[in-house]
């Protein structure tokens, strides 16, 4: 823990009018991710762990301060590039620790084959090993979403806007692209992150500060499990 990089972190739940705004301002001052498609977007999608008492869920509803979660994560339906990570939650600070993993890494987790874990290379593997076995972590939720992304490189800032957010229904099959899913963030509602190192430039923070935009502690996660 004490070698983990903490970064603070600001959301906001936004209409789809306000992000269009904040959109237009970001983009007009600041970098795109590179890894964007023509829109300015991209996909990602997430597996959620937790408890079979649903920990994380309820740690995240009760506001504690400290709390954690695993997820499995691609982008725009990439298999060739699977991540493990590890989300850390201290406060309004936070980290993130990630470790490569294979597709058929995946497959064999999600089989209940995980024996592979314990002798894994990598810290963090072999600690989701010890979770599944002792805090007997299950697969919940998938989670897709759209996400664009702006980057200032002093403060090591970005601003990411994401969109669409959907909650799988009735598997948790990662790898299926018509995975059945439904709006999970209510109607017209975006989700905006603010992560930065030292500080943030005020200049950004006046555009991210629009009318009715209340900080809150925005969860995609949680919004997927309420809603299911």
């Amino acid at each position: 823990m004490n070698n983990l990089k903490y970064r603070h972190e600001l959301k906001q739940i936004v209409t789809t009018a306000e992000a269009l705004v904040m959109r237009s301002r970001l983009s007009c001052i600041l970098p795109g991710d590179k890894h964007a498609g023509p829109d300015g977007r991209y996909h990602i999608r997430s597996l959620y762990f937790d408890t079979p008492e649903d920990k994380a869920l309820y740690e995240k509803l009760d506001g504690l301060p400290i709390k954690e979660k695993f997820r499995i994560r691609f982008y725009n339906h990439n298999h060739d590039f699977i991540r493990l990570e590890k989300k850390i939650k201290h406060y309004n600070n936070g980290a993130k620790l990630s470790a490569r993993i294979t597709k058929e890494n995946v497959l064999n987790i999600l089989s209940g084959d995980i024996s592979f874990l314990k002798e894994a290379d990598q810290a963090l593997l072999r600690e989701f090993y010890v979770k599944l076995r002792t805090e007997r972590l299950l697969p919940k939720t998938v989670v897709d979403y759209l996400r664009e992304a702006y980057l200032y490189p002093a403060g090591n800032v970005r601003v990411t806007i994401d969109s669409n957010i959907r909650s799988s229904i009735i598997s948790t099959d990662i790898f299926d692209v018509n995975l059945p899913g439904a709006a999970a963030a209510g109607n017209g509602r975006c989700i905006l992150e603010v992560k930065f190192d030292g500080f943030l430039p005020e200049f950004i923070q006046d555009i991210i500060q629009l009318n009715k935009c209340t900080s809150a502690a925005a969860s995609k996660y949680a919004a997927c499990r309420v809603y299911m």
